[in-house]
C-alpha cells in the first residue's frame, strides 16, 4: 500500500470546495498543498501535518501524534498523526484545520 486511499477521500472531502489546493504524489505518499505549500498528506495510513515550529511543539504532547521523520531527521513544524488520532470526522477536520491556518499565513508558490 502506498498511502491509504480511504484517508485521501476523507481530506479530498474536506477541501471540495476549495480551489487553492492541488494534489502530488510526495515522499512515496500524497501531498496537498495549498497555493504551492506543502499543508497535509498521506503517509502509508497516517495523516502528516504542517503545522508551524510551537503548534508542532505542542500538538507533540497529545497521544498520537509523533514526529515527522520518515528520512532519519524529524522535519520541525511538521507532525504525524497516527489513525487513531483521527478516527472521526471531527478530529480529522480539526487537525486539518489547524494546518490551514499556519499555511495560509504562508506566501504562495
Amino acid at each position: 500500500m502506498a498511502y491509504d486511499e480511504q484517508l485521501a477521500g476523507r481530506l479530498r472531502t474536506l477541501i471540495a470546495k476549495r480551489t487553492d489546493f492541488y494534489e502530488q504524489n510526495m515522499f512515496g505518499g500524497m501531498g496537498f498543498l495549498l497555493r504551492g505549500n506543502m499543508c497535509f498528506g498521506i503517509w502509508k495510513e497516517d495523516l502528516i501535518l504542517r503545522l508551524g515550529p510551537e503548534p508542532a511543539v505542542k500538538a507533540l504532547k497529545q497521544k498520537n501524534v509523533v514526529p515527522f521523520d520518515i528520512t532519519g531527521r524529524p522535519m520541525k513544524g511538521w507532525v504525524v498523526v497516527k489513525p487513531n488520532g483521527f478516527k472521526s470526522d471531527a478530529a480529522l477536520k480539526g487537525w486539518v484545520d489547524q494546518a490551514i491556518a499556519f499555511v495560509s499565513q504562508l506566501p504562495g508558490k
